[in-house]
């Protein structure tokens, strides 16, 4: 799989841990993202790295649109209760303190989505464990191209996007997952991959 580098994305991986180019959006009064352009230095050495080290694979037996289809993306995960040792690399096991420390929620578990090309998405959805958390926080590192992600109000109404990918950190708090839903579109033009790297956590 080829990734296009770019002129900052080789170096040693590193984020910003003071945070200081995060800008908040306010979506309503009771929803909210922080966006960090290139929170993460030398993503695409991470990409790289993940590329190697995860396995990847497509989920099937997915209901879209009144079928069942094999979901357009490539995934893998990692929980704390499975892995005590540690996360996957030493940096996304820093990432994940980093992040516990900010916003002051128990990280224990990370998904990777894998966007192989532009035909590659993920339609309109709020993330499953809303279901069982009230107001989880969602962290999402991008590594990779660039691709949109859509943010609109649940059930319908005017959207919102962000380009994430180059170490971009995107982070859904408040009411974000019960108020509003999210999504990564189809894209016609050629492009190379993205992955997002999610960091949940299971109780508040």
């Amino acid at each position: 799989m080829f990734l296009q580098g770019s002129l900052f994305g080789v170096c040693e991986p590193d984020v910003d841990t003071r945070f200081l180019e995060t800008r908040r959006v306010d979506l309503d009064e009771h929803s909210w993202i922080d966006y960090t352009p290139g929170w993460l230095n030398g993503a695409d050495t991470v990409f790289n790295e993940l590329l190697d080290k995860l396995e990847l694979r497509q989920r099937t037996g997915i209901a879209m649109y009144d079928s069942v289809v094999s979901e357009p993306r490539l995934t893998a995960s990692w929980h704390a209760d499975e892995y005590p040792a540690g996360g996957p690399t030493q940096l996304l096991d820093d990432v994940r303190q980093t992040l516990t420390e900010r916003y002051h929620r128990p990280f224990d578990s990370i998904g990777f989505n894998l966007y192989r090309n532009g035909a590659d998405s993920v339609a309109w959805h709020g993330d499953r464990h809303r279901k069982h958390v009230t107001d989880p926080v969602v962290a999402i590192m991008s590594v990779g191209e660039s691709r949109p992600l859509k943010v609109r109000p649940l059930g319908g109404g005017q959207s919102r996007s962000w380009n994430l990918g180059r170490g971009d950190l995107f982070v859904m708090g408040g009411a974000c997952q019960h108020d509003w839903e999210h999504c990564v579109p189809k894209v016609r033009r050629g492009i190379g991959p993205r992955m997002s790297i999610t960091f949940r956590h299971d109780t508040r």
